[in-house]
């Protein structure tokens, strides 16, 4: 996975990478603390569904370009909304759907923060499976600064990750935490030195890559759906008979007996 850089400091739409069944995502604004605009929106619900029809593809990585992961929404696209200047055909919940993509995607997903995350960036980290973050950033979520109700995905994810008390704090008081609070109320699921933090992504990205595909994707869609009370019984049974006839069930039972690394092919 290539390291955590500036390229050449410019500023542009997420930068899209793909090798090695690892799709690499990195949001590219580095001037702008990666902020995320509307065009931003447009690639990254593309590249979700390139991963998503893709089944060489087992793994997501999204990080970030320079010192912060994400300042959130360009905050003058939501000024020109309330003034009355957004276009006709603006998608006016194109963030929280695109959000939305990101925690349905098939294949498991890693956040690999590289400094600082604000707004509507803490949810989308928060979409992802795994958040990996460095020493000596920060978490803010200005909603109630700004006058805002978050919307009802978000909200969501805030409780069902991140419990009751934890979600009032970060939005009521809109004040910020270090890593440290971050890891201790689970947001972050470790924390390593800046330098490391490629590194870290890569290793959690083989392990996840090492399983079984199919089992990797119905088990997450089953404990995403069970965390929003929405555990489909029925769908749920037909992937397990899906996954217990298939291909690598049987070459994962095989390799377990024989004590070696299975070899799964996604079928």
């Amino acid at each position: 996975m290539p390291d955590n850089v500036d390229v050449g400091g410019q500023s542009t739409v997420p930068v899209v990478t793909v090798a090695d069944s690892r799709a690499l995502v990195r949001l590219n604004r580095p001037r702008e603390h990666n902020r995320l605009e509307p065009a931003d929106l447009d690639v990254l619900r593309e590249t979700f569904g390139r991963v998503d029809a893709d089944p060489a593809i087992r793994v997501l990585v999204l990080t970030g370009t320079g010192r912060s992961f994400s300042s959130g929404y360009h905050i003058s696209v939501i000024a020109d909304r309330l003034a009355g200047k957004g276009g006709v055909d603006e998608d006016r919940d194109g963030f929280e759907r695109m959000v939305d993509r990101l925690e349905a995607l098939r294949v498991p997903t890693i956040a690999a923060l590289n400094g600082s995350v604000y707004g509507g960036a803490t949810d989308l980290a928060l979409a992802c499976d795994f958040r990996i973050g460095v020493e000596g950033m920060r978490l803010v979520m200005p909603a109630a600064r700004l006058g805002i109700v978050y919307y009802a995905s978000g909200i969501r994810r805030y409780v069902t990750r991140l419990g009751v008390g934890a979600a009032k704090k970060l939005f009521l008081t809109a004040e910020p935490i270090d890593a440290d609070e971050m890891l201790r109320i689970g947001y972050l699921d470790e924390i390593v030195a800046p330098e490391d933090l490629m590194a870290r992504a890569e290793a959690l990205a083989a392990t996840l890559v090492g399983n079984a595909p199919l089992a990797v994707a119905g088990l997450k869609r089953a404990i995403n759906e069970t965390a929003a009370s929405a555990l489909d019984l029925e769908e749920l049974a037909a992937i397990r008979a899906l996954c217990s006839a298939s291909d690598d069930h049987a070459e994962g039972v095989r390799a377990w007996a024989e004590k070696r690394a299975p070899l799964f092919t996604g079928r």
